[in-house]
């Protein structure tokens, strides 16, 4: 990646969440969005690999670490985002801040969704934080908005109702973030792929292919505030 005079750091959870972010950010022409070098050794996110304090903590302290060295790039921002599930948003809430104020060794905290706080890296330098959850009516994650605002006929997908009806009837568990992930997955496979597509389907029906096919309305109402707050990662 070509650096630039200031950049900016996106920390999401996942691949999944890192390619469909991209995917996005591609629809909105926002290309002088810097974001920079990941952990997770796939360009430009930092990427936790499922959430806890700890972790949020662990990617958090590495960026301030890169903050303090000499570089030609000048970090301003970091956005965090990560998904609500089940939670409430204040828990979420309580845990950014947790982390952050550890890490930053302030007491700055963020109070809602978007809003920028200003945290101290050392005396000379300081960074702006904020953070968005991904859901669905005050619930949910990136599976749960997939489903919401996909553009193409899902009956392969649409039929898993029928399965999970059956593991229901056996008394067997399914969890909704389970099965969220399998429709996805086979809306992504046997919905949108072709049959050419399917002859190499890990890597032509693979999520990262998959953003990339117009198979979802990246124009729907429910990413309204999740344009948003990526839009404020470039002001």
């Amino acid at each position: 990646m070509e650096k630039s005079e200031v950049s900016n750091v996106l920390i999401v959870e996942s691949h999944n969440d890192q390619y469909f972010i991209q995917a996005l950010l591609d629809h909105l022409k926002l290309h002088n969005l810097n974001i920079n070098s990941p952990i997770c050794a796939i360009d430009d996110y930092e990427c936790l690999k499922g959430l806890d304090k700890e972790k949020l903590k662990m990617a958090l302290g590495r960026l301030k670490n890169r903050l303090l060295k000499p570089q030609d790039e000048i970090v301003k921002k970091i956005g965090i985002i990560i998904d609500l599930d089940n939670d409430t948003v204040q828990n979420r809430l309580d845990l950014i801040n947790a982390a952050i104020n550890s890490v930053f060794a302030t007491t700055m905290t963020i109070s809602q969704v978007g809003q920028w706080v200003v945290v101290p890296v050392d005396t000379d330098i300081q960074v702006s934080i904020s953070c968005y959850f991904m859901n669905v009516n005050g619930k949910g994650e990136l599976e749960t908005v997939l489903k919401a605002i996909k553009s193409q006929k899902s009956t392969y997908a649409n039929c898993l109702e029928l399965w999970r009806n059956c593991i229901t009837e056996n008394e067997l568990k399914l969890t909704d973030k389970e099965f969220d992930k399998f429709w996805v997955s086979t809306y992504h496979r046997f919905d949108c792929c072709d049959k050419k597509e399917k002859y190499r389907s890990e890597i032509k029906c693979s999520h990262e292919a998959s953003f990339k096919k117009g198979i979802y309305n990246f124009d729907s109402p429910l990413l309204q505030e999740l344009k948003s707050f990526l839009i404020s990662l470039t002001d």
